[in-house]
């Protein structure tokens, strides 16, 4: 990503929020719902891509309908935390299907895993088979969401 070659605007703003929330829209209409022409509109949209503002595009997918009911985070300890025990960690769990998201934290624990699966058993071969098998890893503390309450993939722009 580069660096941003100037501050954005509230124009900007204003397309990066209708973008968020509908990455599919057509120019002409995001054009209209930010009061600009839809050339002026597709030339901010390539700037803001450029610039790294606009990082993609994806289609949010329903978990249940494709056998991934189940999110679990996952507390992870390493034995060690020297950069190479971290490297190899940060390699291998970047190998895994199951993991959607992997934070490096601050506090009582090295890692924060967050994974979709089928079910608690396949969360248990997960454990056992991918986790408990990573360079490194001393020990896992493991919540299971029992009910999404809020998900939102946008940022406040």
């Amino acid at each position: 990503m580069s660096e941003p070659s100037r501050e954005i605007d509230r124009t900007d703003r204003a397309i990066l929020r209708q973008l968020q929330a509908d990455g599919r829209i057509a120019v002409t209409e995001l054009a209209e719902r930010v009061h600009l022409s839809p050339t002026a509109t597709a030339e901010r949209m390539k700037r803001l891509t450029r610039d790294g503002y606009i990082l993609g595009y994806t289609a949010r997918l329903d978990p249940r309908l494709l056998d991934r009911a189940m999110l679990v985070f996952v507390e992870v300890k390493l034995d060690r935390t020297t950069p190479d025990v971290f490297e190899s960690f940060a390699r291998a769990i970047r190998q895994s299907p199951d993991v959607l998201e992997c934070h490096m934290v601050a506090g009582g624990f090295d890692y924060l895993v967050k994974a979709r699966l089928a079910d608690m058993d396949a969360y248990r071969r997960f454990l056992s088979t991918t986790l408990l098998a990573l360079p490194g890893v001393r020990e896992t503390h493991t919540y299971a969401v029992m009910e999404e309450v809020k998900e939102a993939a946008g940022l406040p722009v």
